[in-house]
């Protein structure tokens, strides 16, 4: 054994540099798939929980490190337009909601919430379809890999957004809510997003080629903040179908 540990000694003493980089490589997997297993276990959304889904999402978080915009940032909105909060949103108490590591999925670290208010908000979306079946519809949300009810306006809605109806990626889907952390995302018009942005509620979507108007909603923390968050999501049903409910 003395023998064996000599040699290994040996070896490093006299190959630093290449004994620096098998440990820095040793350290590299071992963070890699240690990051892997984290964000699987937290849910991915809709990206596939495999390895070459976490590659794909790595991409694009190296990609938005160097050049994403700032999300906090709402200048790049338009401040006129369609807005369907009109009467003002009280600014959310606190600070913002911490953001997880990883841009997909766009997730909030987990905040205490009432059990009230977290049941209201997971029912959300299913009791919005349910009290409006000829405007819309509760199905497994597309762009969160089927993991969460998303809220959808149905097709055949005469008043239909013209963004909504052409849009393939979101696909008419106005609101979903995410069951590990209670944050949401909503499909608004850009005033409506800015608004939500600015008064501290919300932050834009990382990936460029999805709508200005997706936009990242914190999870409210107790019914009346709840309050807030549902008014959002029906500002968000009337900018797809035309319809204020």
């Amino acid at each position: 054994m003395a023998s064996i540990i000599d040699r290994l000694a040996s070896a490093v003493s006299s190959r630093p540099a290449l004994t620096g980089l098998c440990a820095t490589a040793i350290l590299g997997i071992a963070w890699t798939v240690n990051d892997f297993l984290a964000w699987k276990a937290f849910g991915t959304g809709g990206t596939p929980p495999t390895w070459s889904g976490y590659v794909r999402m790595t991409k694009f978080r190296i990609n938005h490190l160097l050049h994403g915009p700032n999300l906090l940032d709402a200048s790049g909105l338009p401040s006129t337009g369609p807005s369907y909060l009109t009467a003002p949103i009280p600014r959310r108490a606190g600070s913002r909601a911490r953001i997880m590591p990883r841009i997909m999925p766009q997730r909030q670290v987990p905040e205490p919430i009432t059990p009230a208010a977290r049941a209201r908000l997971q029912s959300l979306v299913r009791n919005l379809a349910d009290a409006h079946p000829s405007l819309l519809e509760c199905k497994p949300s597309h762009t969160e890999g089927r993991s969460t009810d998303g809220l959808y306006a149905l097709a055949d809605v005469p008043t239909l957004n013209t963004e909504a109806r052409e849009d393939r990626l979101l696909d008419r889907e106005i609101a979903h809510a995410h069951p590990a952390d209670n944050s949401l995302h909503v499909w608004l018009s850009g005033p409506d997003g800015r608004k939500v942005i600015e008064a501290g509620w919300g932050q834009r979507f990382p990936l460029p080629f999805v709508r200005s108007g997706w936009t990242m909603v914190y999870a409210p923390r107790d019914e009346k903040e709840l309050e807030v968050v549902e008014r959002i999501v029906k500002a968000g049903v009337a900018w797809v179908t035309g319809v204020e409910i």
